[in-house]
């Protein structure tokens, strides 16, 4: 495969409704109503509203209330509620997070009718449940994780000294040395489970937060996180099952927006996720971590582990909330067998592929998929080697999970797969990167990570997205990028303070050249400019692919936002890593979504599903070639891993 311009032949998930593929995402031309007025989308989440009509309406739930954007704080919402809403449904205000324009109430499912029709409600959804993306695997027998130092080429001394990572997780065990050994490290800890406590009693927050920014004196170096001189924030939100709410997370979230300059955190991780279900435009959580992102602060999410089902067929569409939300950088796992070695690694079997199947419902009941190109990169994520918290469950449950037996409990080590595992790899790259350049803003973070990225030969862009993370010219980029005062840079400027370095890494041993392009909305941008000169959106406050222009039949870049001699990409690669071209399909033998929608040759996918003849389906239908439609999401909890028995 040529990879040096592997961007140049990865995709647009086709908004070209004359591309000739299977999969093609459009915005097809929606059925109106009979005065031609634009639908309006509903209010409730698709979740909730499948709840009421189930005749569960009776049903007491938390609901989270997101008000209108035009509200100046959450009082818009409270306005309504206080008022009188709460006493005519007989709810219950549970929270109010005012920094994310949000309440948390308790009612019957079927009050959501009422709390929607509040002009300054923006949306109602469930508080469903959060779980880890620990992706446990068998070790009997198996090789052990090398040192990630070498593999990810970490030969020079940052250490992420000065950047605070928040670990959103099933809390730290602050007694490990691998934590301990540096004073001060975990600045702060709060629990949100309700549990009263900040240990991990569950196991998977501790050895997440040792992998993104674990000490190196401790394993002699050989175990230490990405970026180990990182102070850690430890925001408790799994409980000791691994399990949390939304409500839980969200809460954490507005601690962060309202302390994130206090403790100095540029960076959360979130190993963590829920179904995506709702529209990232309308999601909770994904409109929590956007606030974050337009403040400054990098958000990592996990891309989720349902790659595969439990029988060992591929699907695609399972990315997790908030892995859906455009301006997370959100990573899948990559297997790299133990070695060093970068030629022969491949996409973990269990990590989530795209396009992300997150929906909207207008008052027609038609869905409107977001079909975001997803995950944004993938990093190492296959049985690595970190903390042990003590008399942990996952240990308990799977005590071939432990590595060192013999060593002091404060020193044991244990290991985990699963695109979890990966995420915090890329918050530690992600601290090493503003320690190299404290300028950086988040989507400049971004670009870099995807640009430099090590296409995997053999994997479509929904499997690796831009490709494997590479530290090593991440860095590279980094430090050579402008880290003056330049106040408010205009479309063009000079972004570096010298030459762009050749597009290539050598890493123990092994050359390999970079994506050279970044993955945004439904495509590929590719182009040397992306490092070279400044582009609008790579400010606060806007999304990587802002500035992308779609129609129902191209799209464009909008030259306000990126500079003329950038390429829109215009391919997706084919399994087998080759570039498609006139009339090939996407996959040889078609494709399963995680929603449980199975795409066969000639299916266009848009906002339901339509057939190349123009027949629309609706869902539940069964064709005889067996195409069929289900509202149903298939979790992770039946993926398994590479060579094991898993579980979530």
């Amino acid at each position: 495969m040529n990879v040096p311009s592997i961007l140049n032949k990865l995709t647009v998930i086709a908004i070209l409704a004359s591309l000739s593929c299977t999969l093609i995402v459009i915005t097809p031309t929606r059925a109106r109503a009979a005065n031609s007025e634009v639908a309006v989308t509903d209010k409730i989440s698709p979740d909730l509203r499948q709840l009421i009509q189930s005749g569960q309406g009776d049903t007491r739930v938390r609901m989270i209330v997101q008000s209108n954007d035009t509200s100046s704080s959450s009082s818009g919402v409270l306005s309504g509620l206080l008022g009188s809403l709460l006493q005519v449904v007989n709810g219950v205000l549970i929270a109010t997070l005012s920094n994310l324009n949000l309440s948390v109430i308790d009612a019957k499912a079927d009050s959501a009718e009422v709390v929607a029709s509040d002009p300054s409600v923006s949306y109602v959804s469930l508080d469903t449940e959060v779980h880890s993306f620990g992706h446990v695997t068998n070790t009997t027998g198996a090789q052990q994780m090398r040192a990630q130092k070498n593999f990810l080429g970490l030969n020079y001394t940052l250490d992420g000294s000065g950047v605070s990572i928040a670990i959103l997780d099933s809390g730290i065990d602050k007694t490990h040395k691998l934590f301990s050994s540096q004073s001060g490290k975990i600045k702060f800890s709060k629990d949100f489970t309700g549990e009263n406590r900040t240990d991990d009693p569950y196991g998977h927050g501790t050895h997440v937060a040792a992998v993104a920014a674990g000490v190196s004196a401790p394993t002699n170096g050989i175990y230490e996180g990405v970026a180990s001189a990182s102070n850690l924030v430890n925001l408790r939100v799994l409980n000791a099952n691994g399990r949390g709410t939304v409500s839980g997370v969200l809460t954490a979230l507005d601690w962060v927006v309202a302390n994130h300059k206090t403790y100095n955190i540029r960076v959360v991780n979130m190993s963590l996720g829920t179904p995506a279900i709702s529209s990232y435009k309308n999601d909770p959580i994904c409109q929590a971590v956007r606030k974050l992102v337009d403040a400054g602060v990098i958000v990592i999410a996990a891309a989720g582990n349902s790659g595969k089902t439990a029988t060992g067929q591929k699907v695609y569409g399972g990315i997790h909330c908030p892995g859906n939300e455009p301006s997370a950088i959100t990573v899948g796992a990559s297997n790299t067998y133990g070695s060093d070695a970068r030629n022969e690694d491949s996409i973990a079997t269990y990590s989530s592929h795209g396009p992300t199947r997150s929906f909207s419902t207008d008052s027609y009941g038609i869905k409107h998929y977001d079909n975001l190109v997803k995950p944004d990169l993938v990093a190492p994520g296959n049985k690595i080697i970190s903390a042990k918290a003590p008399n942990n469950a996952l240990a308990r449950i799977h005590p071939e999970l432990e590595v060192n037996n013999s060593a002091p409990a404060d020193m044991k080590l244990m290991y985990l797969s699963g695109s979890s595992v990966s995420s915090p790899v890329v918050a530690g790259t992600a601290a090493l990167l503003l320690e190299a350049n404290p300028n950086l803003t988040p989507n400049m973070v971004k670009m870099i990570l995807m640009y430099t990225a090590q296409p995997i030969a053999g994997f479509n862009t929904f499997e690796q997205g831009a490709g494997q993370l590479n530290v090593a010219g991440a860095i590279a980029i980094a430090k050579i990028m402008r880290t003056d005062s330049w106040g408010t840079p205009s479309v063009g400027s000079s972004l570096l303070t010298q030459s762009a370095p050749s597009a290539q890494t050598t890493i123990t041993g092994h050359a390999f050249s970079w994506a050279q392009g970044i993955v945004v909305n439904h495509g590929v941008i590719a182009g040397k400019e992306l490092l070279t000169k400044y582009q609008r959106n790579y400010g606060k406050g806007y999304l990587l692919g802002d500035g992308v222009i779609e129609t129902t039949t191209s799209q464009s870049l909008n030259t306000h936002f990126w500079t003329t001699s950038l390429a829109l990409g215009d391919y997706l690669l084919t399994s087998d890593g080759s570039p498609l071209g006139g009339g090939q399909v996407f996959c040889p033998t078609g494709i399963m979504l995680a929603d449980g929608i199975m795409l066969a040759d000639g299916i266009m996918l848009a906002d339901g599903i339509m057939l190349a003849d123009g027949i629309m389906l609706a869902d539940g239908i069964m064709l005889a070639d067996g195409i069929m439609l289900a509202d149903g999401i298939m979790l992770a909890d039946s993926a398994k891993g590479d060579d094991t028995p898993g579980m979530r």
